[in-house]
């Protein structure tokens, strides 16, 4: 298997077969949350104003998104894991965009298959790759607003990496570390109201999901997301 690890936009554009966007603190910790909660349809999308012309044609589709961290304005949620970790989407369509995360889906234009990644799913993702049987892996760290690679991106590149090489991480300690790095911003209490304390702690459950989440096309050709639960 050749496994290669890539960042930001870029990396996305060099891509190729199984690609995994990785973007823990906060867009596909987020999807996996909405997929449990058992949403209807998700799409991403990059541009915000796919999302506000989405909505004005389908009222009762869901806004979810931020631009530097914060919800944009008409949204109906933010980027922000405990915000909706309890919200029921049941047979709802979801539009999401972000600063990172689905800056890499749409730029991975030469992937053979698209995966989100994510602390919460990586066990699965990696099981689904080995399962899948293709040579080719692109793990893609979106980092911070996709222009600097960060911590936690890396970081479950580098597990999702491991338990492919079925050598697996302990996180504890990087975890941990995460507190006074790149995920500082969530134990401030001026920030509490972008960065929640609780986002941390939900991005970074390792392996708390069993599906992976996979980009798909519609009857029309439109981009979605899918869950797959993996054995």
């Amino acid at each position: 298997m050749n496994i290669k690890i890539l960042h930001l936009v870029e990396g996305a554009k060099e891509a190729k077969g199984i690609t995994v966007i990785i973007d823990v603190f906060r867009a596909f910790s987020v999807e996996a949350y909405i997929m449990n909660n058992g949403v209807g349809k998700l799409i991403p999308v990059g541009d915000m104003q796919i999302a506000y012309d989405y909505k004005k044609e389908n009222p009762d589709a869901v806004l979810i998104g931020e631009r530097k961290g914060v919800m944009l304005p008409g949204f109906d949620y933010g980027n922000s894991p405990s915000q909706i970790e309890n919200i029921d989407f049941n047979g709802k369509t979801v539009i999401h965009t972000t600063s990172s995360g689905t800056q890499g889906i749409v730029n991975a234009t030469n992937a053979e298959e698209i995966l989100t990644g994510s602390l919460v799913n990586a066990k699965a993702i990696s099981k689904y790759i080995k399962n899948r049987g293709i040579e080719d892996v692109s793990l893609v760290c979106m980092g911070l607003d996709s222009r600097a690679p960060i911590e936690e991106d890396t970081l479950c590149a580098l597990y999702i990496k491991s338990l492919l090489e079925d050598n697996p991480m302990d996180l504890t300690e990087a975890i941990e570390n995460l507190k006074v790095t790149s995920g500082a911003k969530f134990f401030k209490e001026e920030l509490q109201s972008v960065f929640p304390e609780k986002d941390f702690w939900l991005s970074t459950d390792v392996d708390k999901f069993d599906f992976v989440i996979r980009l798909v096309k519609d009857e029309n050709g439109f981009d979605y997301m899918e869950r797959i639960d993996v054995k």
